[in-house]
């Protein structure tokens, strides 16, 4: 049987739907759950590692209101309670899972057949403005944060769900969230630019002193989704020696915008073939967002990521270069980042 490529993964929502079903030991990764990641999975289509997100899903999921502000006390309880998932399930199974907070980590995991699970926010409503939540989380294992989701919280304003159009959409970061980034640069935790507008982008561009990273985002000029990336903001990520995850979200790669799974996997890597000429081979990943958007059919689950791998092959990319998507660009950038 062919040893399935290693892939870390710069984005996953496996906590939300663990939390959703009352699933706070994360007992239904390990023996199997209907959704693309549980532990069976991941080994079969050699998901090795990943980005493990704290997200804060809205109290009404329908229309405009799934995109309103949620409540503080909310958010930081669920928020807590995330990370709890997470860490009861990694300290009770360390050979199947392990947090890691360090590049080291990642790799000895790795070694020694563990899923190495990063601790990331995506969407800071969970912390207040005097940031105090911040440095408890960064006790906890926090390592990445996304300021925001795809709605407005007290640090800055997410970029909203739209086709076609643009991300440069309303305001950019607020002083508190201008506090956030320089404290999280304090810290070591990498900021991610995946649902930012475009002013928050420009904001951080220009206060961070590491490189820039979009945990999980496609091309704008691919697929004119208001969550993609335009070529003056690739053109940023690559001046700072950063990194783009591709995200596998059917609508994020089509031309049309249709969230619709018979999505081909050439998409994908005509996406990835674009990242490399903007950001060059050290500045593409992967960031599938597994259990958080519709995938494409070829792929499904974590199960179906060697098919991924061979459409790379099959499109003329080479061993080296696949192999910094899959898994060294990630490992490399964690290296500079958190260390």
């Amino acid at each position: 049987m062919t040893t399935p490529t290693p892939i870390f993964d710069g984005h996953n929502d496996l906590l939300l739907h663990l939390h959703a079903q009352g699933d706070h030991t994360g007992a239904s990764f390990l023996n199997g759950r209907d959704g693309h990641l549980d532990l069976a999975k991941c080994r079969a289509g050699g998901f090795a590692g990943g980005f493990f997100a704290i997200y804060v899903p809205p109290e009404d999921r329908s229309g405009a209101a799934r995109t309103a502000p949620v409540a503080t006390d909310r958010a930081r309880a669920v928020t807590m309670e995330m990370a709890s998932i997470l860490l009861r399930l990694t300290r009770a199974n360390p050979n199947a899972i392990r947090l890691c907070t360090t590049a080291a980590q990642i790799d000895r995991a790795r070694e020694d057949g563990a899923i190495a699970a990063v601790m990331h926010i995506e969407g800071a409503e969970g912390i207040g403005p005097d940031l105090l939540e911040l440095e408890v989380l960064h006790a906890a294992g926090l390592r990445s944060l996304g300021p925001v989701w795809s709605r407005p919280n007290i640090f800055g304003h997410g970029v909203p769900f739209s086709f076609p159009a643009s991300p440069d959409i309303g305001p950019g970061l607020t002083d508190a969230g201008l506090r956030l980034v320089a404290e999280c640069e304090r810290l070591g935790i990498l900021i991610d630019l995946s649902h930012l507008n475009e002013a928050g982008f420009r904001d951080v561009a220009r206060l961070s002193s590491r490189p820039l990273v979009a945990t999980h985002s496609c091309v704008h000029a691919l697929s004119q989704q208001s969550r993609n990336l335009t070529d003056r903001q690739l053109s940023a990520i690559a001046e700072s020696g950063g990194v783009v995850g591709l995200n596998f979200g059917c609508q994020f790669l089509r031309e049309d915008g249709q969230r619709r799974d018979d999505t081909d996997l050439g998409l994908m890597v005509r996406h990835l073939a674009y990242l490399v000429d903007r950001l060059g081979e050290a500045g593409v990943a992967l960031g599938s967002d597994f259990d958080g958007a519709l995938m494409p059919q070829g792929i499904g689950t974590a199960a179906g990521l060697p098919a991924l791998v061979a459409a790379m092959q099959d499109a003329g990319f080479g061993t080296a270069l696949i192999e910094r998507i899959c898994w060294q660009n990630w490992l490399d950038l964690l290296r500079r980042t958190i260390g």
